[in-house]
């Protein structure tokens, strides 16, 4: 494609320099730059894209997008706000790929991760060939890839949007966040259905205010009017609602349109309230792609687990073990109010906070677990730049109750699964199916349901 047709695509922008060159790929990181790519120098929070243009032009640069001009022996598309123009750029270069892909979207705190794979389940059972883009794995024409972050830059998502229609999918279940929203990553894409299934405490430390949080969630909304499903029985979505009259509605609300009762008659494997929920999500979903109740019914009953989601592992030990991605105060207090109903026993809990992230839910999720554990174990979650005993510090600041300090995360959970006793049930909090802890220098191999299956499986040795 030439440089002129993607300069057409942002009418504002001016070229410096041969507009008939060739682009041939599209690149924000230095690392991924490809003979004949148009490089974008957009502004991060520790680089700035313009001081790495020479860098990109070495790796094969055909030509840069920047906010202001520098010193290139290639051409340069000026334009007012290189990360916005990516999304335009990209949706021309990989030619409106959401024009032909039903995309069902997913946006809200928690329950993003498994509402997609129930709509994913959905559509494969209404025959419409899903793909998938999310927190755990993104799945193209079948093929599983590993996630880099749940919502990816516009660029990437588009790609992948056209990767999926040349592998033969036809539809799309994605997760779509405030971070997406807020970083310009979700502009262009045509949701065939958007929902939303909460809003709590978390992304602070980006947003600043729930406020501003919300209002990263809400303009997704507003912005192209996709068809929506709102959770009436959350505030924020009672809120949302008001501003999308038109949305089909769902949830445990009593004037909700989609209530708990249309789940009557199916075989939903996941536990738990907030599962139902989802559930809920997932159908009112369905239901504005078209999609018949009877195709909604065998997708929701096909999916039997989400990994790191109210996972368990099971190595024949007599208690129960569950690994769960909770990280904000309102999804721990969800899965410890589950866990609690599962069996007679106490409940045991391993938690703890990452680092460079809402520092305020600390105290809170210290508080939530000091008052519905039996047994609360602090320990080290991701620390990545600070200083794992002063996050432990900040958590044990909102527990009035006693509690055990493992900083270790390897021997939290050996300790917590030592010390279970038949009809107990031990939840591990935070990491789900992350498989690496993140230090400030490193991160290293980590696995939560193997470093406990490893624990159990030591266990079992010493007592037979």
């Amino acid at each position: 494609m030439e440089l002129a047709r993607i300069a057409a695509s942002l009418p504002s922008s001016q070229v410096v320099g041969d507009p008939g060159v060739e682009i041939t790929d599209l690149a924000y990181d230095t690392r991924t730059v490809s003979e004949g790519a148009l490089f974008f120098c957009v502004r991060g929070s520790q680089f700035d894209g313009h001081e790495l243009a020479d860098r990109a032009i070495d790796a094969g640069a055909a030509a840069l997008v920047v906010e202001h001009p520098v010193a290139s022996r290639v051409p340069q598309l000026i334009v007012d706000d290189s990360r916005a123009a990516m999304a335009v750029a990209a949706l021309e270069f990989f030619e409106h790929p959401s024009d032909e892909l039903a995309i069902a979207a997913v946006t809200g705190t928690n329950g993003k991760t498994t509402t997609a794979f129930l709509i994913y389940s959905i559509l494969e059972a209404a025959g419409r060939k899903p793909g998938l883009i999310g927190t755990i794995e993104s799945r193209v024409g079948g093929e599983i890839r590993p996630a880099v972050r749940t919502t990816p830059e516009a660029i990437d998502l588009q790609r992948t949007f056209r990767a999926m229609l040349d592998a033969g999918d036809r539809s799309a279940a994605m997760e779509a966040t405030s971070h997406g929203s807020h970083l310009g990553r979700l502009e262009e894409i045509r949701f065939s259905s958007l929902a939303f299934t909460n809003l709590t405490q978390d992304h602070l430390d980006l947003h600043g205010t729930m406020e501003a949080y919300f209002e990263a969630k809400r303009r997704l909304f507003l912005e192209g009017r996709p068809p929506a499903a709102i959770n009436v029985g959350d505030p924020w979505g009672r809120k949302l609602a008001e501003d999308r009259p038109d949305a089909l509605t769902y949830g445990f609300a009593d004037d909700a349109e989609i209530r708990p009762e249309a789940l009557e008659g199916i075989d939903l494997k996941l536990k738990g309230r907030f599962n139902v929920e989802n559930a809920l999500a997932a159908l009112a979903s369905a239901r504005l792609l078209g999609i018949d109740d009877h195709a909604i019914a065998r997708g929701l009953e096909a999916l039997d687990g989400v990994p790191g989601r109210f996972e368990a592992v099971d190595e024949g030990q007599p208690f129960t073990v569950l690994v769960d991605y909770a990280h904000t105060p309102d999804s721990l207090e969800n899965v410890l109010t589950t866990a609690r109903e599962l069996d007679s026993g106490r409940l045991i809990c391993v938690f703890g906070c990452g680092g460079d992230r809402d520092r305020e839910k600390r105290p809170l999720m210290g508080g939530i677990v000091a008052a519905l554990a039996d047994v609360p174990i602090v320990t080290s979650d991701n620390p990545r730049s600070e200083d794992p005993g002063v996050i432990i510090d900040e958590i044990v600041a909102g527990m009035a109750s006693d509690m055990e300090i493992i900083q270790d995360r390897r021997s939290a959970i050996a300790s917590a699964v030592e010390i279970a006793q038949p009809g107990d049930v031990v939840v591990i909090a935070g990491k789900g199916h992350e498989q690496g802890q993140q230090f400030r220098d490193r991160t290293i191999p980590f696995d939560d349901r193997e470093v406990a299956r490893e624990a159990l499986r030591r266990l079992g040795a010493a007592t037979t």
